[in-house]
């Protein structure tokens, strides 16, 4: 089927993002944990109906604002995997009476707003750094995280569930055995402190961890209870680099017209910027900065990237493609360019609305 595209649009292959899914719910499976995915990645309740169908229900967001939109698609089991924004507390009520929330929390004030201002019940979560440092409490102050703990569990509206993570920190890994490491380091560190609740404290603790590299190279978690991954059902340009994923899993890509040709610098001009891809890049291993590898567009879905050509600057509508020559001589102005994104969480959010391979939109909540 032939595509109608005059301006970016963002591309998705269903076969293979419904071939992550099953690989990743397979393996969730194997392991005998808690699949619980992460739908910041697609936005879409469209797309989240995919996931029933491999046994998921119970999910993860990244915002109360996302949770009320789950819910209304039918979904009774969420975590929002972001700290508690207090000044929420109105719709966090208006979720607890009609779902099962998970809230997380990594400090005494907000436990002691929730526990005053509840009015029904929730399990919660400590987030725990464990090496990426972007939130939650350093994973080694055990008196802290155990006094929270208790606190929690002496609140009549908040159920201690254990420990949540996001070792953010494989992100810049440069192998997957590095990957492998960052993954048996959090959970030995994370088991440090289940130890210390559980024995010392007597309470009963669960982990979750949830960056997709782990979940993609590690094969056996049978040392956690739940598995949190969101990119994996498209992946992108990152996750391949890191080892993550193969070329040929990445399930969304952006088709871009091309608009102008630079034969002095072998150049390619293209409508599509940092409104539609980010600013997100990789550097090759050439030392350039990288903000979308390219390929052609096929009737099934588009092809390999082209050898040496990539996305190397953009500005807020344009995009700069350097090509080799005889790519550069093969393509025209008017002509369609796909563009495989460094970051697809944040180009789905940009362009808001899939097109799928044999033509049939796909709204986000945005």
């Amino acid at each position: 089927m032939k595509l109608m595209i005059i301006k970016p649009t963002l591309l998705l292959d269903k076969q293979r993002a419904l071939q992550n899914l099953k690989s990743m719910a397979e393996k969730a499976k194997k392991s005998h944990v808690r699949f619980r995915p992460h739908f910041k990645t697609h936005h879409s309740a469209q797309v989240g109906e995919w996931f029933r169908e491999f046994g998921v229900n119970a999910i993860t967001v990244s915002s109360v604002e996302m949770a009320m939109y789950f819910a209304q698609y039918g979904w009774k089991d969420i975590t929002v995997a972001f700290p508690v924004n207090i000044l929420e507390i109105y719709n966090i009520n208006n979720l607890a009476s009609s779902i099962q929330l998970n809230l997380l929390v990594e400090s005494e004030e907000t436990v002691a707003f929730l526990a005053k201002h509840l009015q029904a019940s929730v399990d919660v979560w400590i987030k725990i750094d464990v090496g990426y440092h972007r939130t939650g409490i350093t994973w080694n102050h055990l008196d802290e995280i155990a006094s929270l703990a208790h606190q929690i569990d002496s609140s009549n509206k908040m159920i201690f569930k254990g420990l949540l993570t996001h070792s953010g920190h494989t992100y810049r890994a440069h192998s997957r055995a590095e990957v492998t490491t960052i993954y048996h380091e959090t959970v030995r560190r994370l088991q440090a402190i289940k130890q210390r609740l559980t024995g010392e404290d007597d309470l009963n603790t669960q982990i979750s961890i949830g960056d997709t590299p782990s979940c993609s190279i590690v094969d056996d978690f049978s040392r956690v209870n739940e598995i949190r991954p969101g990119n994996f059902v498209f992946y992108d340009i990152m996750q391949s680099n890191i080892g993550s994923c193969m070329e040929e899993d990445i399930a969304v890509a952006v088709a871009c017209p091309v608009v102008a040709k630079h034969r002095e610098r072998y150049e390619i001009v293209i409508y599509g910027g940092a409104v539609h891809l980010s600013k997100e890049f990789i550097i090759d291993k050439k030392g350039n900065r990288v903000f979308g590898y390219v390929a052609q567009l096929q009737e099934q879905s588009w092809g390999s990237m082209i050898h040496n050509t990539h996305v190397s600057a953009l500005s807020q509508e344009h995009g700069i493609i350097k090509a080799e020559s005889d790519f550069f001589n093969r393509v025209n102005i008017g002509d369609i360019l796909v563009i495989l994104p460094v970051h697809s969480c944040l180009t789905v959010n940009l362009l808001r609305k899939y097109l799928t391979m044999d033509g049939e939109t796909i709204p986000t909540m945005l």
